[in-house]
């Protein structure tokens, strides 16, 4: 009986890095949509969110079939229950990245502007995250989860600093104010995908050591 929860939970755990895989070329494709105005890049982070939310249903109906068919101990049940919560956090950046990217579609003058804020240093540092929390459940890595909290702060900087960006933006030309405001949603997303990175690290800590703090 254990033999086959094993291999079930291996299953699972190949689902997850799998959906993070996705997750990861959806953000870093935003990335891309944000500071290019490549079209087809827009038409791939369609197609990610699609395979994102197929990834998230098809863990969902797994963990509970190994919830309602087996019998897990303690460690188990932590890793199952870090899954479910952990692939709530991931769907969501998938619908962060496309809102991001369809949003950037319709801002023009998006090179003037981006030049005069740091969005793209926030929007890189915010794949960062997301990177750094899938390899740390990926490995199992508690101290690699930690980290992913110390890189918030640096969000967070950025978003205050996007912040002042935008006001002066308006302040020294009106003309532009609807893509200041456009890009100061965005750096809001960003702020968002960097807090849903901190909750799967998070997880990650508690299907480890059955706490989800990583301070």
């Amino acid at each position: 009986m254990r033999e086959y929860f094993d291999k079930d939970l291996d299953k699972l755990n190949n689902q997850l890095i799998e959906m993070g895989s996705l997750v990861e070329k959806a953000i870093k494709n935003t990335v891309d949509v944000i500071t290019s105005d490549k079209d087809e890049s827009l038409d791939f982070a369609r197609e990610q969110e699609n395979k994102i939310n197929e990834a998230e249903k098809s863990i969902q109906n797994h963990c509970i079939r190994l919830l309602l068919h087996q019998a897990p101990v303690a460690k188990d049940l932590r890793y199952i229950s870090a899954a479910l919560k952990m692939i709530t956090d991931l769907e969501r950046i998938g619908d962060q990245a496309i809102d991001i990217a369809e949003m950037s579609e319709y801002i023009n003058n998006r090179t003037t502007v981006l030049n005069m804020t740091h969005i793209s240093e926030m929007a890189s540092k915010a794949a960062d995250m997301v990177t750094l929390a899938i390899d740390a459940f990926v490995k199992s890595d508690l101290e690699l989860a930690k980290t992913v909290n110390k890189h918030d702060d640096v969000i967070d900087n950025l978003f205050d600093q996007v912040k002042d960006e935008t006001v002066e933006i308006i302040h020294n030309d009106r003309n532009l104010g609807t893509e200041a405001i456009d890009l100061m949603m965005i750096a809001k997303y960003l702020e968002r995908i960097g807090d849903h990175a901190v909750n799967i690290a998070e997880w990650v800590a508690f299907s480890i050591t059955g706490s989800c703090d990583i301070k």
